[in-house]
């Protein structure tokens, strides 16, 4: 008995003696049975952990993770926003604008709606010009409105060599009241690109933000990569005929508003991120915080008069 109590006791100390260690880390947990062996070796290091607890085979080194560029903007973002956004890829591109372009349509082309109205006469001599045809397109020139609309003013000249519209195409027309809500339920948010753009707004009975809209027919650039004087206006016709080697506007028909929107979208495409870039360079710097200095903000926030009245009142 004696000698089983000595053995009890060695075995006591001894266990006390190993759970110290393990507690310090200087000796590792008994094995349970069932549990898998560690690799050893060369199979234990060709094997990568991942974060979620699987493992992985790793050859040779192990390359480090690249860090990604976020090149889309959210559904909030600011024009403002969206031009320095331009800047930056343009300063990763090494100056190399093909790189840039590639990333130019994932800035949301969502955001980017290109329109062209077509009036027809009304009033004393039809002088008036009102809204008889509005085309919208988006970004990749897809049309996502086009409709014949019914001015509010009986119409004296239809304008036909140039606007296309005729008699008949009023019979399908809407009311004016009705176009308008929906094609500014369109713009809303959006960058709005056009050729002498006001001239459409102004028939829309409307008013576009400026940092929003994109006219074409006030881009030095594109004057300059056509050979023409930049500050020169110049017309979409002449434009499309020069950098986009197309003819439109043609024949005796009269313009077709989509296609006038979709060349505006083109020529927009054509200097997007050499234009939004000069945006981004002219916009006014950023106003600094108000708050310079948390710790005197601190202290000025105990004075009195930051104190709700009805406090102040019952501490008196």
């Amino acid at each position: 008995e004696g000698r089983s109590k000595k053995k009890s006791r060695k075995h006591q100390r001894f266990m006390e003696r190993r759970a110290l260690l393990e507690q310090k880390g200087l000796l590792s947990p008994p094995k349970r049975p069932g549990s898998q062996t560690p690799m050893a070796g060369l199979e234990a290091r060709s094997m990568l952990t991942k974060v979620d607890g699987t493992t992985a085979l790793r050859c040779g080194k192990v390359p480090k993770p690249k860090q990604a560029v976020c090149t889309s903007l959210s559904a909030s973002t600011s024009p403002d926003s969206i031009a320095r956004h331009h800047s930056v890829l343009l300063s990763q591109g090494n100056g190399s604008s093909k790189r840039v372009r590639t990333s130019s349509p994932l800035l949301r082309p969502s955001k980017y709606v290109a329109i062209d109205c077509e009036m027809v006469g009304t009033g004393p001599q039809g002088r008036l010009s009102e809204l008889a045809r509005c085309s919208v397109v988006n970004y990749e020139g897809d049309v996502i409105y086009d409709k014949y609309v019914q001015p509010e003013l009986p119409i004296m000249d239809y304008r036909t060599r140039w606007s296309g519209i005729t008699k008949q195409h009023m019979k399908r027309a809407i009311p004016f009241k009705a176009a308008q809500a929906e094609i500014l339920k369109i713009l809303k948010d959006k960058i709005v690109v056009g050729h002498a753009i006001h001239n459409d707004f102004q028939a829309l009975k409307y008013f576009h933000p400026k940092d929003r809209t994109r006219d074409t027919s006030r881009i030095p650039v594109l004057n300059e990569r056509a050979g023409l004087p930049g500050r020169a206006s110049v017309s979409l016709k002449s434009l499309a005929r020069h950098l986009l080697h197309k003819k439109i506007q043609v024949g005796c028909k009269g313009h077709s508003s989509v296609e006038d929107a979709r060349t505006a979208m083109e020529l927009y495409r054509l200097v997007e991120v050499q234009w939004e870039t000069e945006l981004a360079r002219s916009l006014p710097p950023r106003p600094p915080s108000p708050i310079t200095d948390l710790a005197a903000d601190s202290n000025q926030y105990m004075d009195d008069q930051y104190w709700p009245t009805d406090l102040m009142a019952s501490s008196l």
